[in-house]
């Protein structure tokens, strides 16, 4: 006998959670505290259904059709071929007839309530359910046993008769938490969660607590609420995506600095560029871009810090053309607004590159960018590792910004500091030579082979970018306080003509 197939949730990053969406026929449970998305991913369940030809139902016991026709029209949504069923008026549970209400017991008023529930059920038919919410159940029913024992007869009502149901729980019991008696009654739990932050939007999480028989990504994955409804942003796991290593060298367009490392950095690997603000190491970076676009290879810049308009200039001011591939679409610059981005919200932005575009080429600008933007995630190490594994089976050469501290002398990395990941280091410093602040360049690290270890100057003028020949003439480059021991030969200037 063949499993039932599953049931798309009608949001995609969900569905990709849950290896494909839900069993059809079994009752799962919805928790969260309010705010956290709850009806708005119950509606989308619902229009799903109307989408397949299904009947639905939806069944409120704290919202009114109005609020529900609001929450739909922030979403540009229609509630047309969703069944509403409203019993937020208490004459529907108690008649018309009734004195004072406090004369009637609460047994009564938990029966009746139960009784137009299953009535309405039995005139609609749905094929799709969502209850919204047990709390107000749980109110009525006042004692836990008694409000338990009538989740529990709920289900078994449902049970054979084709409704996949869905029951909100808005976890408004005592200091708000989980019942864990529901979790065993409920074939899936799935729970969202609402954080705010010291600064910047709230962040958002779902996680699926169980789905029996079914396999499932597990953990937090990020949630954003927005005009087109629930987005969700699956965990990333690197070891889904597994390839072979390629490892073909990726030119960067400058002929002395693919010398450096043999050709390039591989496909497939992970670069860092480190050193103080202001030695060139965007340039540098942005330069492996463009010469993918000229390749006829896709590129992405993400920029944390620096305006895209500031980078755009100082492309044109080194004698390249950024305007080009730009308008041909094989560059694309992304400015990453701070306070506005999840981890999981980057990467599944990331993967939708490489995957929709086939981008062989990732600028991430900067490091310490990255990190401020989300001050309060956790685990940002560990979330970066699994994002660059995945570039790094994709072939995509990986090339990282990393500000150090400080401009002269003893130097400190940020907060973020990854470079036992990074495949190849390269490192820039500032160095003083006859009164003049010059620019220095190399290799610290290529796993994937060998590599220069000289100290070379580097230039950045209108001709574009010129590496000089090894600094053999000074002493302690690499540290910020050079010491000259020989002539000014290998020293570079300006050649002819140079704007100044």
């Amino acid at each position: 006998m063949t499993a039932d197939p599953r049931i798309s949730t009608g949001n995609e990053g969900l569905d990709i959670v849950l290896n494909g969406g839900l069993t059809p026929s079994r009752l799962y449970l919805l928790e969260g505290a309010p705010g956290s998305g709850k009806t708005t991913l119950g509606l989308k369940f619902l229009m799903e259904g109307v989408r397949q030809g299904e009947r639905c139902l939806y069944i409120t016991l704290s919202e009114t059709h109005e609020e529900l026709a609001a929450v739909v029209a922030s979403h540009d949504w229609t509630l047309d071929g969703i069944d509403i069923f409203e019993l937020s008026s208490a004459e529907e549970v108690l008649g018309d007839g009734r004195g004072q209400t406090i004369i009637h017991p609460w047994e009564i008023e938990l029966s009746a309530t139960v009784d137009l529930i299953i009535k309405r059920v039995e005139e609609v038919q749905p094929r799709r359910l969502v209850f919204d919410s047990l709390s107000e159940l749980r109110l009525l029913s006042q004692d836990p046993l008694r409000y338990r024992r009538q989740v529990l007869a709920l289900k078994q009502y449902f049970a054979g008769r084709n409704i996949t149901v869905i029951l909100v729980d808005d976890l408004t019991g005592e200091h708000g938490e989980r019942d864990a008696h529901l979790h065993s009654i409920a074939h899936g739990v799935i729970t969202l969660e609402r954080n705010t932050l010291e600064f910047g939007a709230a962040r958002r999480t779902i996680q699926i607590q169980k789905l029996r028989g079914v396999s499932f990504s597990a953990g937090y994955h990020d949630v954003q609420i927005l005009r087109s409804g629930l987005k969700v942003y699956p965990r990333l796991i690197a070891s889904d995506f597994h390839t072979p290593f390629v490892g073909d060298p990726v030119p960067s367009g400058i002929p002395e600095l693919d010398a450096l490392l043999n050709g390039g950095p591989m496909r497939g690997t992970c670069a860092i560029m480190t050193g103080p603000p202001g030695t060139g190491k965007s340039s540098v970076a942005f330069s492996y871009a463009l010469e993918a676009c000229r390749r006829g290879e896709n590129a992405t810049v993400y920029q944390f810090d620096e305006r895209i308009g500031t980078l755009i200039a100082r492309s044109r001011s080194l004698g390249q053309d950024p305007d080009g591939p730009m308008e041909a679409g094989c560059l694309k610059l992304i400015q990453m607004d701070p306070a506005d981005v999840t981890p999981g919200q980057f990467a599944w932005m990331v993967r939708k590159e490489v995957e929709e575009r086939q981008v062989k080429v990732i600028v991430l600008d900067s490091l310490n960018g990255y990190l401020s933007s989300m001050p309060e995630e956790k685990q940002l190490i560990l979330q970066m590792h699994e994002l660059l594994s995945y570039l790094n089976q994709q072939g995509v050469l990986t090339l990282l910004i990393n500000p150090q501290q400080g401009l002269v002398g003893t130097m400190h990395s940020g907060a973020l500091n990854i470079s036992y990941i990074a495949d190849v280091v390269f490192l820039f410093r500032f160095f003083e030579a006859e009164g003049r602040l010059r620019k220095a360049m190399s290799v610290l690290k290529n796993r994937a082979g060998a590599h220069e270890d000289a100290i070379r100057e580097i230039k950045f003028d209108s001709h574009g970018i010129r590496m000089g020949d090894p600094l053999v003439a000074f002493r302690g480059v690499l540290t910020g306080t050079p010491e000259y021991v020989g002539d000014r030969g290998p020293l570079m200037e300006s050649r002819p003509n140079d704007s100044q």
